[in-house]
């Protein structure tokens, strides 16, 4: 037996193979170095459900893990990787024992020769991530469209200090999703991206795009699977009482029930026949036990008004629009067998509501630190490990293998204002018309859906009775007005038109809703375009070329590109309608669809008009997204102060998965109804509801306005002697003054793949306070920003990071670090704070971004700490940055030395300013200086691009 074993050995050396014997069992595994990496092979007859796992270098900080049930290596066909540059990479194979070690400059793979467990480490040994013991791999098979395939998951160990962000936009209010299950599938206000970063410095893209389940990898079980007990206390279910919401005395029924399960249209059948949902109140109550101690977990979709209530503590309290269902979590800390008190009270607030609640018990000791992807479908396990020195050094890891984020153009970064909806021409060109006169500065004017005729959905023009000469509107926005032009496009057409028949003659449109008859909400059946057909999106941007593009529009919004083909039913009846895709089974692909639809107005507008900026705005994204020139928004939030909170998490965390540019409803996008025509106390908490959201949203990636009536626009929501007025005037103004700063970061986000909503995490990782901070953030490297989120607050309690002093943005006033204060925060002001050690450019007052060059820069210099940042300029509007024409002047401020230099400028382009003044101010400790960009400063220097030292006074 040694002797053949080494024989083998011998003859699989020769061959560029090496077997390991196990002669326990007699098993081998084989093993070959590639040029990319190394190839592990498990034998057939082991019931290991893995039998190719290959390792490839993509950099030294970034290796690929691809495990297959085959004894192949199925082909690349990643929609979210692109293609690495050719370049030659440093990296060497060694093995001792059982262990096979791929090292690069930076990282180390160890690969159990056994299990097949891959342990990621630094150079000096010290472990990063490491897969379950066992290897963590599981394939279930499955057959989609006739093609074998399987549920995949891969599970990874964690420590109890972990935490995990990114992972896309959720609304459940959670920043840390250690311990959190989370289902990354796309609907409305959800956001699916499979790239979580850690506070270890390390990220996994998880390249796979089917629904996946990050955490335990668990589903949430029916109500029945805890112990219900009805209101006297017998076991066996919940009390359900269906009563008036007119005369709560009136009850039409009261029954035992198991199960809450309303949750999508085929539920309403469920409702008991002689309850009217319009009218009708439900409430359950009784006590509830769990078999298993620790953190139980209560899945609440809603619509409607709901309230839940354990042992008597309030602990939900929600609304939203019937039409649109929202998700909550709960975490319960119970005691085993425990009886605990519930109360769920639901008023549906519509003729069509949903409601459903589920159950999640604890995980057993051993399993809690370890976490998972698992995914419905995919021919293989394939993610990307990638380290960093920090969070930004992971996310760049993530663009390197997905693409760069594209700088938008420089109008986008000012402010845009949408309605649900703009009728009329008139009502588009009064609007700006307002916004002019009234000196409140704009740069977008969005048309949302419903500009074509109303039985015309598809025909991607506009209705001439409403809008009778479209090219000529937009010519007068831009020539009159200097505002841009944003439409709504929708990938869906109606049957009957004449962009239907020729998409559907062409085999271009999902077909299963038109088979069913099944009518949107104006009443009209439709479908939606395949987004994975290469040539169906090349005729859907001819489309938009020929009726809208040719006629100025400047940027798109592409909206429920889920897609949402039909709303409000489950996820298999939506898989079931974009079925088959034109690459295979809608399970398969069901994420990635924004991202195909995405991709073909991209290069459609590239492809047309090179030399001009293409801008996306989608309710729906998915990794790779950025490099398409689009951002997200949050979809059809509710407008509720709960809401509003939930915002920051779900913002930040999307930013952490990579996709820089994101933005959300300012006021949110339904309203309740106490809100319409409201006058009194209610008037004025709309008033105070909106300018908080304004001053949020002033400090995110992208500013807009947008929502359903009363109607957003500033002087439409308060006269201009209100305080909510003369607060949201001013942060307009403040988002422009500041732009030299925020397009610094647009540019610095390209070529340096930085983030500009950043996790104090991110820049505080040494901080352990911050972990779980999600309701404060950096807007890039030096504000600290506190929306304040409840009404009638007029202090904030803000964390002030440790590791650094901080000051008061509006006073100077300075303040240490690594302490909690009580901020003040008048309705008119959001608490805002500069770190210590930061430079802070400031523009001159402009209404639009075009209206004049920064030929003048008041350079706020916040001292106590060294300082620098660069000031990045390009034309703004084109792609000549991708060629290298733009500019960089670097700003130091040394402490020692108590002195600024302005470097020389770097680079150039067309356009570029030669000769400019920067005024300077200096905030010091013992000296505040109040912000005030109409005070004389502190010094003023001409510059003409040559260095420039400036010593403080």
């Amino acid at each position: 037996m040694y002797k053949n074993s080494f024989n083998k050995i011998s003859l699989l050396c020769c061959l560029g193979f090496v077997l390991l014997s196990h002669l326990a069992g007699a098993q081998y595994i084989t093993y070959k170095k590639e040029k990319d990496g190394v190839l592990l092979l498990f034998p057939a007859n082991t019931d290991h459900t893995t039998r190719t796992i290959k390792l490839k270098v993509v950099s030294d900080k970034i290796i690929r893990v691809i495990a297959s049930p085959t004894a192949n290596i199925p082909a690349d066909k990643s929609l979210v990787v692109i293609p690495p540059s050719a370049k030659k990479l440093s990296w060497n194979l060694s093995r001792n024992g059982n262990q096979l070690s791929l090292h690069t400059n930076s990282i180390n793979a160890n690969i159990s020769l056994t299990t097949g467990a891959v342990v990621f480490t630094d150079k000096s040994g010290k472990t990063i991530l490491k897969e379950d013991q066992d290897g963590g791999k599981t394939f279930l098979p499955v057959i989609l469209q006739g093609k074998k395939l399987y549920q995949t998951r891969q599970v990874f160990a964690s420590t109890p200090d972990e935490a995990f962000y990114g992972l896309g936009q959720h609304q459940q209010g959670f920043f840390n999703y250690k311990n959190e299950n989370l289902e990354l599938a796309q609907r409305n206000t959800e956001v699916a991206v499979p790239f979580m970063v850690s506070n270890k410095n390390y990220g996994i893209l998880w390249d796979n795009c089917s629904i996946t389940k990050f955490g335990d990898g668990r589903d949430f079980a029916p109500m029945s699977s805890l112990q219900l007990f009805d209101v006297t206390g017998k076991e066996g279910a919940l009390t359900a009482t269906y009563y008036s919401k007119r005369d709560s005395s009136k009850i039409y029924l009261s029954q035992p029930e198991k199960t809450i399960e309303y949750e999508y249209l085929r539920d309403m059948k469920k409702f008991p026949a002689a309850f009217p949902l319009q009218d009708g109140k439900v409430k359950w109550e009784g006590f509830i036990a769990s078999g298993i101690a620790g953190i139980n977990k209560l899945a609440v979709k809603y619509a409607g008004y709901i309230k839940i209530w354990i042992d008597g503590e309030l602990v939900l309290d929600r609304w939203r629009q019937s039409w649109n269902p929202a998700d909550a979590v709960l975490n319960v800390d119970m005691e085993r067998n425990k009886k605990y008190n519930l109360k769920i009270d639901w008023n549906p607030d519509g003729g069509q509501s949903y409601l459903g609640c589920k159950w999640l018990t604890p995980l057993p000791q051993e399993e809690k630190d370890k976490f998972s992807f698992s995914s419905e479908a995919g021919d293989m396990i394939d993610y990307y490990f990638m380290y960093g020195k920090n969070m930004d050094e992971v996310i760049s890891g993530y663009r390197i293998i997905t693409g760069k984020a594209s700088i938008m153009p420089e109008w986008a970064m000012g402010f845009w204002q949408s309605r649900e909806r703009y009728k009329t021409q008139e009502d588009i060109l009064g609007v700006v018309k307002e916004f002019r006169q009234r000196k409140i500065p704009i740069d977008n004017i969005v048309m949302d859906w419903q500009y074509w005729k109303p039985d015309q959905w598809g025909s991607q023009d506009f209705d001439t009775s409403r809008f009778k000469d479209a090219k000529g509107m937009i010519s007068e926005l831009h020539n009159r007005y200097n505002t841009h032009f944003m439409v709504s496009v929708w990938p869906k057409f109606y049957t009957g038109n004449k962009n239907y028949d020729l998409f559907k003659s062409k085999g271009f449109l999902y077909t299963k809703n038109i088979e069913n008859n099944q009518k949107d909400w104006l009443g009209y059946v439709s479908t939606f375009y395949d987004a994975f057909n290469s040539n169906a999106r090349k005729s859907f941007w001819d489309l938009l070329n020929k009726h809208l593009y040719s006629k100025g529009v400047d940027a798109w919004w592409l909206d429920a590109t889920e897609p949402d083909i039909h709303s409000n039913v489950s996820i298999e009846e939506q898989k079931e309608l974009m079925n088959p895709t034109a690459l295979g089974s809608s399970t398969e692909y069901y994420n990635a669809f924004s991202l195909q639809n995405a991709k073909g107005i991209y290069e459609g507008q590239r492809s047309t008009d090179p030399d001009k900026r293409v801008f996306i705005l989608t309710r729906s994204g998915f990794s790779g997204l950025q490099r398409y020139a689009s951002a997200v928004w949050s979809g059809d939030i509710a407008a509720r102060w709960s809401d509003f909170k939930m915002q920051i998490p779900a913002g930040i965390n999307f930013s952490m998965s990579g996709i820089p540019y994101w933005t959300m409803d300012i006021g949110g996008f339904a309203v309740e109804n106490r809100f319409e025509n409201a006058t009194g106390e209610l008037l004025k908490e709309w008033q105070e509801q909106m300018t908080r959201w304004y001053q949020f949203g002033t400090f995110c990636p992208l500013f807009r306005a947008h929502g359903q009536f009363p109607y957003r626009e500033i002087y439409n929501v308060a006269d201009e002697s209100n305080i909510a007025y003369q607060s949201m005037l001013y942060y307009n103004n403040l988002r422009y003054r500041l732009m030299p700063y925020i397009y610094s970061l647009a540019g610095k986000t390209y070529h340096e793949n930085y983030t500009i909503m950043r996790g104090l995490v991110m820049d505080f990782p040494d901080d352990k306070k911050v972990t779980n901070i999600g309701d404060q953030y950096m807007f890039g490297p030096a504000i600290l920003i506190n929306p304040v989120t409840d009404y009638k607050a007029t202090t904030k309690d803000v964390y002030l990071p440790a590791t650094t002093g901080w000051y008061d943005f509006y006073s100077g006033k300075y303040f240490s670090g690594g302490q909690q204060i009580k901020a003040d925060a008048p309705m008119e002001r959001m608490p805002l704070f500069v770190k210590e050690g930061s430079i802070i450019p400031f523009g001159p007052a402009i209404e639009y971004i075009a209206q004049k060059p920064a030929d003048t820069v008041t350079l706020y210099v916040y001292t106590g700490k060294d300082a620098s940042f660069s000031l990045y300029e390009d034309e703004g509007v084109n792609y000549n940055y991708e060629k290298g024409l733009h500019s960089a002047i670097a700003f130091n401020y040394n402490e020692t030395s108590k002195s600024l230099t302005i470097e020389d400028r770097k680079g150039k382009f067309p356009g570029m300013l030669t000769n400019r003044v920067f005024n300077v101010v200096w905030v010091k400790k013992d000296k505040p200086a109040a912000f005030n960009l109409e005070k004389k400063p502190d010094a003023s220097i001409n510059y003409s691009g040559k260095k420039i030292t400036l010593a403080m006074k």
